[in-house]
């Protein structure tokens, strides 16, 4: 079984994610693929730096994600290049790990998985919500500031819109063991897992 978690930045889809991981999924954070292992991939590196030039690299040669995300954020033909350079890449990733382990039950961490319509990868969707001033809070808690959290949100699909889509919703505004109380339920609900 494979299950797609997204929702909004700032919700607690790391989290949820790594709550089923706990519980017996094979965990895929796609952003932690894209940040280790796609962005320094030959092929990848060497686009950004026919692109960029050394602006999105830091000294020792790594891509500096911040500055990347300075580039591509703010403008939508940039985000969409990026995105056509780097998806493909990690689809790979994730077919060789289900091929690896095609009995495993895997909750896959994707951030844009309605947005890019990714909804026949898995067996379900799963949302994870919460209100907007709880995103903001928590945004603003990693460092970010409220403006450049605002311009991230605004780049994605309307939370409503991945609550209508999704197969599940958690609702993250309550304590850790609110979340986790919905994910045992959600996996007591959920046909064969292993």
């Amino acid at each position: 079984m494979t299950l797609g978690v997204t929702g909004g930045i700032g919700c607690g889809k790391s989290t949820a994610a790594a709550l089923f991981g706990r519980r017996g999924f094979r965990l895929l954070d796609s952003d932690a693929l894209i940040r280790e292992r796609v962005l320094p991939s030959g092929p990848v590196s060497a686009a950004l730096r026919a692109r960029y030039g050394a602006a999105v690299f830091q000294g020792d040669g790594a891509v500096d994600r911040a500055a990347l995300a300075a580039r591509v954020f703010p403008h939508d033909a940039e985000r969409r290049w990026l995105e056509e350079l780097t998806h493909p890449v990690l689809f790979g990733l994730w077919r060789s790990a289900f091929a690896a382990e095609p009995a495993a039950d895997w909750v896959v961490e994707v951030p844009l998985l309605f947005e890019k319509g990714l909804e026949n990868w898995f067996d379900f969707t799963v949302c994870v919500a919460s209100s907007a001033p709880q995103q903001l809070a928590r945004l603003e808690q990693r460092g970010l500031p409220r403006a450049l959290a605002e311009q991230r949100i605004s780049k994605q699909l309307p939370l409503a819109q991945k609550i209508e889509s999704a197969d599940f919703v958690l609702w993250n505004d309550g304590t850790p063991e609110f979340l986790e109380a919905q994910i045992d339920r959600l996996i007591a609900r959920l046909p064969v897992v292993r």
